[in-house]
């Protein structure tokens, strides 16, 4: 009777938190379900571009907005730059063009 007693008492802890576990599952469950059902359908906003000059196509990568030839041009179809994203490019006061690197050496120099 005894040993029964202590099993039984061993378990405890373990079922209290069972049943605690399950409680809160379906308390949260019963929550996103409500706000789930509350919340009123909102249309996804889409990315219009205002300017259609400010669109270009890069092949291999798909379309770009904004001054590709700007240093701070995010090569995205979707946002301009981190700096100014939504626009517009021209007069932006933070363009800086984008330093591109030159080799000294031609292909007629290379040993292979």
């Amino acid at each position: 009777m005894k040993t029964l007693l202590v099993i039984i008492i061993g378990f405890l802890p373990s079922l209290f938190s069972l049943w605690l576990m399950r409680k809160t599952q379906a308390r949260t469950r019963s929550q996103f379900r409500r706000a789930a059902t509350s919340s009123p359908a909102r249309g996804i906003r889409q990315n219009t571009i205002s300017e259609p000059g400010d669109r270009y196509y890069l092949e291999g990568v798909g379309y770009l907005i904004g001054d590709i030839s700007c240093q701070f041009n995010a090569r995205s179809g979707y946002l301009r730059c981190a700096v100014n994203p939504t626009g517009p490019c021209e007069g932006c006061r933070y363009y800086q063009p984008k330093e591109t690197v030159c080799s000294e050496n031609s292909s007629s120099d290379l040993p292979y």
